[in-house]
């Protein structure tokens, strides 16, 4: 993690000042632990005291807690977009899916858009070391790791957006795609042709970032939730078909 050296002024209040950006930035996740103590006061360049200081004003803002034990974390600043009753109404109506899938073709081709103008060199090679991993899980076959995978580029296309609303709102709404709140990723996974497609799609958006190619790289992404939303749309009216066959039968059998 970067942490620096503090400069004058109170030491606890740099301390506290630098902490809070790198949480801003999104450097520092919800979950993270920090480091020892020690360390980190060693890392930091003040008073194990001071860093104590510093520590306990973020607690009480409510951007660090503390496990018996295991130390100091990054509190969970994301929480929910969304009120509970909220969440399950969208997951109880497929209405929301495809406003969701129309939302993030909006925010994430411009994150990628952003992304090959303002990206760090670093930003680009996390980016290409996520899509390698995808490339090397492509044979495996594993549906849960291919999507893990696959929310990992998006996140890291949006991080090297360096929009810290747009990371904090996208990290917050991808928390609720990872719980199938909008849809079951692994659905899209089951199917050889899917899974191809799905990859070749990420290769050309990677490419487009890799070039900082901003026009290329934000049609790419429109590219590929157009894709994502035609595959779900295909999938539900199947699913629909076979309730309604399934209705069929049972009406067949009764009569």
């Amino acid at each position: 993690m970067p942490f620096q050296k503090v400069q004058s002024e109170k030491l606890s209040t740099s301390v506290v000042n630098q902490i809070e950006l790198l949480i801003l930035r999104g450097i520092l996740r919800p979950g993270e632990r920090l480091p020892s103590e020690r360390e980190l006061s060693e890392r930091l360049g003040v008073s194990r005291p001071s860093l104590r200081e510093a520590i306990s004003t973020l607690q009480d803002k409510g951007l660090l807690t503390s496990k018996a034990g295991a130390g100091i974390f990054v509190a969970d600043v994301l929480g929910s977009a969304f009120s509970t009753a909220l969440v399950q109404l969208f997951a109880a109506h497929d209405e929301a899916v495809f406003d969701y899938i129309s939302f993030r073709r909006d925010m994430e081709g411009l994150a990628a858009e952003r992304a090959a103008t303002y990206a760090s060199d670093t930003d680009l090679q996390v980016i290409q070391t996520v899509f390698n991993k995808m490339e090397a899980a492509h044979p495996k076959r594993n549906p849960a790791d291919e999507a893990r995978l696959d929310a990992d580029f998006h996140l890291a296309i949006i991080e090297a957006s360096h929009n810290v609303i747009m990371l904090h709102m996208m990290r917050s709404m991808y928390q609720l795609l990872r719980e199938g709140v909008f849809y079951n990723r692994s659905i899209m996974f089951k199917q050889r042709t899917t899974r191809s497609d799905l990859l070749a799609q990420h290769r050309a958006i990677n490419d487009a970032l890799q070039a900082r190619d901003a026009d290329g790289a934000r049609a790419a992404v429109t590219r590929h939730l157009d894709y994502v939303e035609q595959a779900l749309s295909a999938h539900q009216k199947f699913r629909k078909n076979e309730e309604i066959a399934k209705q069929r039968y049972v009406h067949e059998l009764s009569r």
